[in-house]
């Protein structure tokens, strides 16, 4: 069923308050259908309606108050004047923050509420229309109106300008209004999946990329449920469409998941072997069977019904084989994967699976026994967004694909000689080794003369401090100098460029207890930075969180821990390269051929691996011939 973004499947508690506060009187429903529209008095309402039973209830949104700080975990609240707080959970949170904002821009644009006397002697009958959607002039006009000084409508009462006194006469249900009332049809409506802040900045700050034709026939395939697969090259904007799909399922239900720590950070879920709760799977498939049986454990996968694995390249086939297995002895299924959807994204030609024996054959998670059981989708995206050059977009697929003919190679060697540094801030080098990484960082402090300043973080549970010093992109102790060259470790402000993976240089500490850095980045802005929250999926469905700056040393960072970073200027050591796609991966995090300088270039270094090469192969040969079959079947029917 197609949801609109005035609806949301989710559940609710609908709570009654005192002038103080406290609860007097609540009412909890779960599997309700949430909807936003308008009543015979053209008053905005929130119709709540409980799946199993069929009942409504109708809610007059007046002098709302929204509360959305628990927004990312699919929960809001929303208070109306006469004290009723309607508490949303398990929602989609990208759809909530649709509704929100729908709901929002609304109400700071209508022009009034209809009186209580106009109501009690209305004869008109009772009626509900779903709020049309956002146009381009609503949210205009809702900017217009917060320029000129009046507060969000979600925390303010209606202006008595804005009052007007609503009558059962004037109200004409079953007609639409047209010009002939004064009103203009929407010219363009706002898309729930397109960025509203192209219209209204004031509104939200952050932007969302529009997403590609590639990435929705994705999404689509995910809320028709079926299992995915989807893969492409760097910077094709996995990351994003992954946080996208996490957005757009029921938090309650969905497990995201990664087979590193580094990218389950990135899309704030857990690392897959937490979740399987059967160690590194070595041991017997009986022994699995025992592990997986913990009540923790087994909660977590009876609980779920969508399971995200990023980074599936690095996950092994004998692995992904073990924990199908299990999910059909606990949830007592004999479907692939006992009855939950997979979403699975990754690229094999970039790093692959980890495998401690060398005597034992490395088999990709497509070479699993499951693996066509379980994935009946399978995408590819293909339209670049990290590189805007074509000539280097072209190359990179070269090398993606373990190729460099002569003249790729020249071009490469032609780059040995870049600029190393922007604006005073030197190349990121990356390094393949990590001991080669903090070698360097070292020497670079050494080497300047201000005073140390040390950031001690603040963890949640201190059980949980080594766990996140391996996988937040945070440490637990962060040393600072002025002149020390720094990298953002999170999304702050997309509009102003202060990115995860932003470049920049600590000018100065501000003159106050917390000795905050002033960091000047590679844009030239300055800004003071403050502590942010980071947190880490612990086994059991909970969050450890760490309070720290956002903040890590950048003169050099490591190959694997550069996966989904976009660097401005970047010098890539190639002289130890030991693994398939190693190269490539970090040849990718450079946004231009002019800034990338590659040291030891050898042509050795760029391999891939022969069992990736046929996967793809044969993928988009199975790709190709799908696409001629639903081009002759549009043809044909065009034609009939």
């Amino acid at each position: 069923m197609q949801v609109e973004q005035y609806e949301l499947d989710c559940c609710v508690a609908i709570e009654s308050l005192t002038p103080t506060g406290n609860v007097t009187k609540s009412q909890k429903l779960n599997n309700c259908m949430v909807s936003l529209g308008r009543d015979q008095f053209r008053d905005i309402v929130i119709k709540i309606a409980t799946k199993k039973t069929g009942k409504t209830q109708d809610i007059i949104m007046k002098n709302v108050k929204i509360f959305k700080k628990f927004l990312r975990e699919g929960k809001a609240s929303i208070r109306t004047q006469d004290k009723t707080q309607i508490l949303i959970s398990n929602c989609p949170p990208d759809r909530l923050a649709m509704f929100l904002k729908t709901l929002a821009i609304k109400l700071g644009i209508m022009k009034g509420h209809a009186t209580d006397k106009a109501r009690l002697y209305s004869t008109v009958r009772k009626e509900f229309q779903f709020i049309s959607p956002l146009t381009e002039k609503d949210c205009l006009v809702f900017q217009d109106k917060s320029k000129q000084g009046n507060k969000s409508p979600s925390n303010q009462k209606v202006p008595s300008g804005l009052k007007s006194r609503v009558h059962a006469t004037d109200i004409t249900p079953k007609r639409k209004r047209g010009k002939e009332d004064g009103y203009s049809l929407p010219r363009k409506r706002i898309n729930s999946s397109e960025n509203i802040t192209k219209v209204t900045p004031n509104v939200d700050k952050k932007i969302h990329l529009k997403m590609t034709t590639e990435q929705r026939e994705v999404l689509d395939a995910v809320l028709l449920g079926k299992n995915v697969f989807f893969t492409g090259c760097a910077g094709t904007g996995k990351s994003y469409l992954l946080k996208r799909i996490i957005g757009a399922l029921p938090p309650a239900s969905t497990v995201a998941s990664a087979s590193t720590g580094i990218a389950a950070c990135h899309i704030g879920g857990i690392t897959l072997h937490s979740f399987a709760g059967i160690g590194t799977g070595g041991a017997s498939l009986e022994k699995c069977y025992e592990l997986s049986s913990r009540p923790s454990v087994k909660q977590q996968w009876k609980k779920c019904q969508f399971l995200i694995i990023d980074e599936i390249s690095m996950v092994e086939a004998s692995y992904f084989d073990k924990i199908e297995a299990v999910a059909r002895y606990i949830r007592k299924s004999d479907l692939p994967f006992g009855g939950i959807q997979l979403i699975l994204c990754g690229d094999f030609l970039q790093l692959p699976p980890v495998i401690k024996d060398s005597k034992v054959k490395k088999k990709f998670c497509f070479q699993a026994e499951s693996w066509r059981d379980c994935v009946n989708s399978v995408f590819e995206l293909t339209e670049v967004k990290r590189q805007d050059d074509t000539s280097f977009i072209n190359i990179l697929q070269y090398i993606r694909f373990g190729k460099c003919p002569e003249e790729i190679l020249a071009v490469l060697e032609n780059g040995t000689s870049n600029v190393n540094n922007r604006h005073g801030i030197q190349a990121t080098r990356l390094c393949t080794h990590k001991d080669d990484v903090d070698e360097m960082n070292n020497l670079k402090m050494k080497e300047l003369r201000g005073e140390l300043k040390v950031f001690q973080a603040v963890d949640s549970d201190s059980l949980f401090t080594n766990q996140m010093d391996r996988y937040l992109p945070v440490k637990q102790r962060l040393e600072l100098k002025v002149g020390a060259q720094v990298m953002l470790t999170k999304n702050l402000d997309l509009q102003k460029g202060l990115v995860n993976g932003a470049r920049g240089i600590v000018k100065q500490f501000q003159s106050n207890s917390l000795n905050i850095p002033i960091v000047k980045f590679v844009n030239g802005l300055e800004i003071a930075l403050k502590t942010e929250r980071f947190t880490l999926g612990i086994p059991g469905g909970g969050l450890a969180t760490r309070q720290q700056l956002p903040l890590k040393l950048a003169w050099a960072i490591s190959i694997h821990k550069s996966q989904g970073l976009t660097l401005d200027c970047v010098e890539v050591s190639l002289a130890r390269v030991f693994e398939d796609g190693q190269a490539y991966v970090a040849l990718s995090r450079a946004k231009s051929l002019e800034g990338l300088r590659i040291l030891d270039l050898n042509r050795q270094c760029f391999r891939a691996h022969p069992d990736a090469l046929r996967f793809y192969i044969k993928l988009r040969r199975e790709m190709r011939i799908k696409r001629e079959i639903e081009k002759e079947n549009a043809d044909f029917i065009g034609n009939y």
